[in-house]
């Protein structure tokens, strides 16, 4: 999942996004709100993190012209103020959620997962392909009721696919939602990944959910629900 994080505390949008990073999230940072919008024009986040106060356009200011766009990325407000007053303006301004200065990382991360959870549409807490569970609030996994061990990009690359099981995903869709404006596009680091995916997921004797869709991108899905044949495997 990809995240924008427009914070103009240098110390603390760095804490933000580190923390981010250490559970699988694919993380961009600015530093005022011209730059926020411009990376909202140009990138597709699966959420948003606004401080109220960022220099030029403030967070509110922000919020509201990405809703005028007809931008409908999840958007999490932080601000020192704690007014209703001002919990209220940033909600009408088009955020999603609103959450005030000081707070601990651990509820900032939390409703991050919430806001994932909702978007499109409300997901479920645990995605079912199979016997394959992935559990989006404790981001344990499992198949055939046994866990598997993923690392925080593993499980942010699987949690994508499961979310979309049934249809193909693009590497394009890959690079945008799981990787970070560095990411390099000569890089081999998606087949990497799939590789190590289907060695802890698609273990020996159990049907393959993993399947790639050559030239297009990587579908996972029951065998027994394919209309076609999964191609490459």
């Amino acid at each position: 999942m990809r995240v924008l994080v427009a914070e103009d505390e240098v110390r603390l949008a760095d804490l933000v996004a580190r923390g981010l990073r250490d559970q699988g999230y694919a993380v961009d940072v600015v530093h005022d709100g011209e730059s926020a919008l411009t990376q909202l024009a140009e990138n597709e986040y699966d959420v948003a993190i606004l401080d109220v106060g960022l220099p030029g356009r403030d967070g509110f200011a922000v919020s509201a012209d990405v809703r005028r766009r007809g931008g409908r990325v999840p958007i999490l407000m932080l601000t020192a103020r704690a007014s209703v007053h001002d919990r209220v303006a940033g909600l009408d301004a088009g955020a999603d959620d609103y959450l005030v200065k000081p707070f601990e990382f651990a509820e900032l991360y939390a409703r991050v997962r919430a806001l994932l959870r909702r978007q499109p549409a409300v997901l479920p807490s645990v995605l079912q392909v199979a016997d394959l569970q992935v559990n989006t609030r404790t981001h344990v996994v499992t198949r055939g009721g046994r866990e598997v061990q993923l690392t925080p990009k593993e499980y942010t690359m699987l949690q994508y696919l499961v979310r979309h099981a049934g249809r193909v995903v693009t590497r394009v869709e890959l690079v945008e939602h799981v990787w970070d404006e560095k990411h390099d596009p000569g890089s081999n680091a998606i087949d990497v990944y799939v590789g190590r995916l289907r060695r802890k997921v698609d273990v020996e004797g159990a049907p393959p959910l993993i399947h790639t869709r050559r030239g297009s991108g990587y579908i996972v899905a029951d065998p027994a629900t394919l209309v076609a044949p999964p191609g490459d495997g």
